[in-house]
């Protein structure tokens, strides 16, 4: 997708989320798929700790599948900020369910027109549909750990305008980007978002 078709953001409604139940749910599931992949980012996770995690963002795309069929996507006027954020991160796991992934990405994106969804969110899940079909990311988001930690995975013609698309979503450069997640990854345990093999919404 060129940046000449991104959709312009509008400025979402500041009102309380039309669902609360519903955004707490979301918020629930994302917090401890989050405190899971946290504590397995920092060590060399056995075989049963990875598959308890894949096993619990499976279900997750379940949940999210069911939530978007009866609602569409949970935006911001539906769940909120913190609601909206949470489905986001269930989307960016959802690797299992590629046609979940893809379908999130589109509603998603449909969203981000109407100010209730994030442009700069988006970038990240959509960057994930594209590694997830062997495909190069567009915005440089998504990583891979490796031997001498994170590792960029394949961008379109990183070197040409990587950093221009980057800033037409709101995301910050590319080596300033890289830079923080290495930082983080090296500080003390907090909420973080990595699976054993893929970094899972770096900036």
């Amino acid at each position: 997708m060129s940046t000449d078709r991104l959709p312009q953001p509008r400025s979402a409604m500041s009102t309380a989320p039309m669902h609360p139940y519903l955004a707490r749910e979301l918020i629930a599931r994302a917090e401890r798929a989050d405190e899971h992949w946290a504590r397995l980012a920092r060590m060399q996770p056995a075989d049963q700790l990875v598959g308890a995690g894949r096993h619990m963002d499976h279900v997750n795309s379940a949940f999210l599948a069911r939530a978007v069929a009866d609602y569409g996507w949970p935006g911001v006027p539906l769940v909120g900020e913190e609601g909206a954020r949470a489905a986001w991160r269930l989307a960016l796991r959802a690797d299992t369910r590629a046609d979940i992934q893809r379908l999130a990405s589109r509603l998603m994106h449909e969203a981000v027109g109407r100010g209730a969804a994030s442009l700069r969110q988006w970038a990240h899940l959509y960057d994930r549909c594209l590694v997830n079909a062997d495909l190069p990311q567009l915005y440089g988001t998504q990583y891979r750990l490796g031997p001498d930690g994170p590792e960029r995975q394949t961008v379109s013609e990183p070197a040409v305008d990587l950093d221009a698309r980057r800033a037409a979503v709101g995301l910050p450069p590319a080596g300033l980007a890289l830079g923080r997640l290495r930082d983080r990854l090296t500080a003390a345990p907090c909420f973080g978002a990595a699976t054993p093999s893929v970094l899972v919404g770096a900036a």
